[in-house]
């Protein structure tokens, strides 16, 4: 990518998305000193000379600053081969008057000759810290020009392509958990289908109040409700094809739209051109959850400055099992005789297979515009247990009845049976677009996105009962479809206005997005009720039922937005933003918000920052429209009857109360200062509160008497005879969050290597301020108490020759689980848990590397669940941190 500094003189800023895939293991420390002379293979075509840095700066893997003014009219020769980075630079740059005024083997500054000081950006002058410390590039809430992490108005976090390939697992959105501690994944085994789709959740908010963006672009939302909250499932994104990822703390919804309330996550995918690969195997401590990972990555320049990279990754997971024998099983057992399986249902991973890939490519047309396309795609299946059936106690399934003589379930199911709950889903993502403008002031963008993520259920060793000998004993259970459709016009205007420092950076922009949610229908016996029922036995596919015809349907939403976005550099050390963005919903109407964000540096190591803005989450098509319901038949009445979620634009649902979804809307307020030295150490402290009301939640369960029937019928709502008990999503609780981000990093020559140490540390507090209509204290413990208050991650890497050791520390603080039985609710506190994990890397000859490691390398377990043993549940379902034990793992790395 490319980013200017615009001023007198002007400057340029190239930054390569990440370093290369396979990074040398040792920095020798003469390099520390001097820029490293590793070579780099180069295939840039004769060109202007920006466009040359820009591809030099990808293929090397820097950042460069250059003076835009007077290089407008030059051109760069061919430069093909393998060679040094400074043999490389000084080819490009030869005769053009330019020379290297910084070097640290991260960050390049050129300048002419006889501009020594003025050159430099201001991070870079002599009297600010020379070591690359906070200096990383971003993109992410900002459209001015050339910020990094340092200069940046609001926090926000780069996690580089090692730190995302330093975790064992191949999904994205835990190996975030790992790294970002106020990003939490619960793993929620056998529970309906967050076991495979997981709920993230980042500063403790809902798992849908956080954007995901590819290379800038939103990306879609996956088609499962968790909950009352339907969230982008990252797992989707191939791990191996990223570049960077910078995550947003702060409230962002006045310069991207919805969803932005806790924060943005940008993936940018990696651009660079070469080979790479990868294999990785890994298993847990006790024998269980084999893992074999496997990825490629082929990237070609093209004539003219253009670049096309393909990735494919495949992870093969097999399943956990942190279960002990069920009590009712062992009774089971011990009364009849029968011997079952030990245990009768398992608790642990699904079992789990995914194929992934990425597509980026890009391709100038003229000096000064390009076009270019970016995707992803990927499909996978898993599997997992649910509740074993008892013979002796599920009388709905086992009782003998008139209605099938001679028919008997322990004839199938002698033992009991543990339905297996199974998804196979599609997902796909792709962008393409047009901009131009980076050589003047105007720079443009227009683009387009199609994305969709498709779900299927499927369940397995299971029955219909009141099917009788009928029924399938597998289900196709119905399918449910995300897709979403974007359309963007982005331009960024840099004003030269001779009152400021620099010029003014003027953002504006205009979006057309429409989202659609289906639900299609599954198998017939999935979800009829059969004739046994009228003799007591339950309807459906034993676990989870099909989606009906009752349910299945398709569903839109049409939004479009315009914004303008303003950062003004009051003087050197004083910067001030401000953002306005305006959307009209069909479903609900319009919604405003602003931000306003400042910025003053008290030294060129020293800033001060903090910003105010408003936001929204707007509900989805799925939120407002879909039903979860499922049928029975009273054995009095012999009339059928449903129970289960409505949609709150029901008739029946809007008499309890229900009225169409609006927004969930926030004010967040943050404050904090960032520093860095010139000797490698660079952090930030940031505080905040985030207020959000109106929040989504489902209400009490409603019965539907005789009597309210008839009264509903005699209004003309016939469809309330079909009803028995109901729920709907609502506007409810209104939240407060409030908390601290401390992050630290240190990178510097210790002894005869190179120690790179990062430390963060996130306190976060969530009080329900109000609630309208479901006064639970589950529910409110849950909001307050569900996730840890406390997390911290520090990893610390020392690289020494041909050897590279990792080890990672990883804190969760205490928190409260909840259940329901028939007594009530039971809370369980558990305490705090930390995690160590270790790895240790060797360099084998240049793009050869060997990894092994662990992970919990301690085998560290939390208490045990106490309310959940009598299902052989050992450790929580509902832990913020994965209860399998230690797991360790080897991992090759290959580049050419």
């Amino acid at each position: 990518m490319s980013v200017r500094f615009s001023g007198t003189p002007r400057f340029a800023v190239l930054l390569a998305t990440s370093a290369a895939c396979i990074a040398p293991a040792f920095i020798a420390p003469a390099a520390m000193a001097a820029p490293a002379a590793t070579g780099h293979s180069f295939a840039i075509p004769a060109q202007p000379l920006s466009s040359a840095l820009t591809q030099f700066a990808r293929q090397a893997s820097v950042q460069i600053f250059y003076p835009t003014a007077g290089i407008t009219a030059l051109r760069a020769p061919a430069l093909n081969g393998r060679m040094s980075r400074q043999e490389a630079l000084s080819r490009l740059i030869s005769g053009t008057g330019l020379s290297i005024k910084k070097d640290n083997g991260r960050t390049v500054v050129l300048g002419f000759k006889d501009q020594q000081d003025e050159s430099e950006p201001r991070g870079a002058r002599s009297a600010a810290p020379t070591d690359e410390a906070g200096n990383d590039i971003i993109v992410t809430g900002t459209r001015a020009q050339a910020q990094t992490v340092f200069t940046a108005l609001s926090p926000v976090d780069t996690l580089s392509e090692q730190q995302v390939k330093s975790t064992v697992t191949a999904r994205l959105d835990e190996k975030l958990t790992q790294l970002v501690p106020a990003f939490i994944v619960q793993k929620l085994p056998a529970s309906d289908g967050p076991e495979f789709i997981r709920p993230a959740s980042l500063n403790n908010l809902s798992p849908d109040m956080t954007l995901v963006m590819v290379n800038g672009k939103r990306f879609h939302r996956s088609s499962f409700l968790n909950g009352s909250a339907q969230a982008t499932d990252l797992a989707q994104i191939p791990s191996f094809a990223i570049g960077h990822v910078e995550v947003l703390r702060d409230g962002a919804s006045a310069q991207y739209g919805s969803d932005a309330i806790a924060g943005v996550i940008n993936v940018i995918l990696d651009t660079k051109p070469g080979f790479s690969a990868y294999a990785q195997g890994s298993q847990y401590y006790r024998g269980d959850g084999e893992q074999f990972q496997v990825g490629g990555r082929a990237g070609f320049a093209l004539p003219g400055g253009g670049h096309v990279v393909l990735t494919g990754e495949y992870a093969d997971a097999s399943a956990t099992s942190r279960s002990r024998q069920r009590a009712d099983a062992i009774a089971f057992e011990n009364a009849t005789g029968i011997e079952v399986a030990d245990p009768v249902q398992r608790w642990g991973n699904p079992e789990l297979k995914t194929l992934k890939f990425a597509l980026d490519a890009a391709q100038p047309i003229g000096d000064d515009i390009e076009v270019y396309g970016f995707g992803t795609f990927g499909k996978g299946k898993g599997w997992s247990d649910i509740n074993w059936r008892n013979p002796s106690t599920t009388t709905s399934v086992y009782n003998q009845t008139a209605a099938f003589p001679g028919f008997n379930v322990n004839d199938i199911y002698p033992t009991g049976f543990s339905p297996s709950e199974g998804v196979r889903y599609t997902d796909f993502q792709a962008s393409t677009g047009i901009r131009g403008g980076k050589s003047g002031n105007f720079a443009w963008d227009l683009s387009a996105s199609l994305g969709q993520n498709a779900s299927a259920f499927y369940l397995n060793n299971s029955i219909n009962a009141s099917l009788g000998p009928d029924s399938p004993l597998d289900f196709y259970l119905g399918r449910n479809i995300q897709r979403e459709f974007n359309l963007n016009a982005d331009g960024v205007y840099t004003l030269d206005v001779p009152a400021f420092a620099k010029p003014v950076t003027i953002a504006f922009g205009a979006e057309r997005r429409v989202e659609t949610y289906k639900i299609r229908q599954g198998d017939e016996a999935s979800y009829a009720v059969g004739p046994g029922a009228n003799y007591g036995l339950a309807a459906g596919s034993n676990g989870f039922p099909g989606f009906s015809d009752l349910q299945a349907g398709s569903w839109s939403q049409t939004s479009y937005a315009g914004y303008l976005d303003v950062t003004v550099p009051v003087t050197d050390a004083w910067s001030i933003e401000g953002a306005i963005r305006d959307e009209h919903y069909s479903s609900f109407g319009n919604n405003f918000n602003y931000k306003f964000s400042t910025r003053y540096e008290l030294t060129p190591a020293l800033a001060v920052r903090g910003s105010y803005s408003t936001g929204f989450k707007a509900p989805t098509p799925a939120q407002l429209n879909s039903t979860s319901t499922s049928q029975g038949l009273d054995t009095t009445t012999l009339l059928l009857y449903t129970t289960g979620r409505l949609s709150p634009l029901n008739a029946v649902a809007q008499y309890f109360g229900a009225t169409a979804l609006k927004p969930e809307t926030s004010k967040t307020a943050t404050a904090g200062f960032v520093w860095r030295t010139g000797f490698g150490l660079s952090g930030s402290v940031d505080a905040y509160q985030i207020k959000v009301d109106d929040r989504f939640s489902t209400s009490p369960s409603y019965v539907l008497t005789d009597a309210i029937k008839a009264n509903l019928i005699a209004q003309g709502i016939s469809q309330a005879a079909d009803y028995r008990t109901i729920t709907f999503f609502t506007n409810d609780y209104d939240t407060r969050t409030r908390g601290v981000d401390f992050v630290v990093s240190y990178k510097h020559p210790v002894g005869p290597g190179l120690l790179d140490a990062t430390g963060s540390y996130s306190y976060t507090q969530t009080k329900v301020t109000s609630s309208q209509i479901a006064q639970s204290d589950t529910t409110r413990t849950k909001y307050e108490q569900g996730l840890p208050e406390h997390n911290a991650v520090a990893t610390i890497n020392y690289t020494l020759g041909p050897v590279s050791l990792m080890a990672r520390m990883r804190y969760y603080g205490p928190w409260t689980d909840s259940s329901g039985n028939a007594s009530g609710d039971i809370f369980q506190r558990f305490g705090s848990m930390a995690f160590f994990d270790a790895g240790v890397t060797y360099q084998m000859r240049p793009g050869l590397s060997l990894r092994v490691g662990a992970e919990n390398v301690f085998n560290k377990y939390p208490d045990e669940a106490t309310f959940q043993a009598s299902r052989g549940l050992v450790y929580s379902r509902n832990a913020p941190y994965d209860t399998n034990g230690g797991n360790y793992y080897v991992r090759v790395d290959a580049s050419f």
